[in-house]
């Protein structure tokens, strides 16, 4: 597809939906997972996709956050050029909503509304005894290696570790706004992550507005456009 086509089909489209992946946040500092310098291909004692599961965090707790404040946590990280234009579109009232494999929290700190986080968020935590909801500052800041609740229990993150359910208020808004859409753009996944990548499948409007804005070429997508995100969403 051509940049100008694609430009064309923005500024005619009237309920875009954004569905994005890691390579949104890349561009702010933050890494992705599969890529050659992702997460998953470097060298640790215990896999990061060990790591990353809700059976590690119950029996190591301990490595779990040592892993976790090491690798997923970005205190730098800012907004970058696709969340902010992203945001923009929502205002302009263009943009239905953001969906996001991504936890954390960009979108939103750009000025999204309208965001359903498939795989949770790092700005939210809760105690796994009471319940009691915790942000990500009482979690990093002056807290011991496994953060705890005023009642002893666990703060666990609010984010969904390998084995766990997708959030359903973030499926069920998801797919809502997907089937509503006129335009669907798929920016920065690989689209290798189940079940997330399954959710295009409720797009049913034309497939000509059915985008694909990536780093690399994604079999099976005719209309593509290969580059950085923030350059050409």
């Amino acid at each position: 597809m051509k940049l100008e086509e694609y430009k064309s089909r923005v500024e005619a489209a009237r309920r875009i939906v954004f569905f994005g992946g890691a390579g949104v946040s890349t561009e702010s500092g933050i890494p992705d997972f599969r890529s050659v310098d992702g997460l998953y291909n470097q060298k640790y004692d215990v896999p990061p996709e060990v790591i990353l599961s809700a059976d590690y965090f119950y029996a190591h707790t301990d490595l779990f956050y040592k892993f976790y404040f090491d690798k997923m946590i970005c205190k730098t990280a800012k907004p970058n050029a696709a969340h902010k234009r992203l945001a923009q579109w929502e205002k302009e009232g263009k943009l239905l909503a953001v969906i996001t494999q991504n936890i954390d929290g960009l979108h939103q700190a750009a000025g999204s509304k309208n965001v359903f986080e498939l795989h949770g968020t790092t700005r939210c935590n809760h105690c796994v005894r009471c319940g009691k909801s915790y942000s990500l500052e009482d979690v990093c800041i002056n807290a011991p290696a496994v953060p705890k609740c005023e009642c002893g229990g666990v703060i666990k993150p609010d984010v969904v570790l390998c084995g766990e359910a997708l959030p359903e208020n973030a499926v069920y808004g998801a797919v809502e706004a997907i089937e509503k859409a006129d335009m669907l753009i798929v920016g920065g996944t690989s689209l290798t992550v189940y079940p997330a990548a399954s959710f295009i499948r409720y797009y049913r409007g034309n497939k000509d507005n059915l985008i694909v804005i990536n780093k690399t070429h994604i079999d099976g997508f005719p209309n593509q456009l290969n580059g950085k995100l923030g350059e050409l969403l």
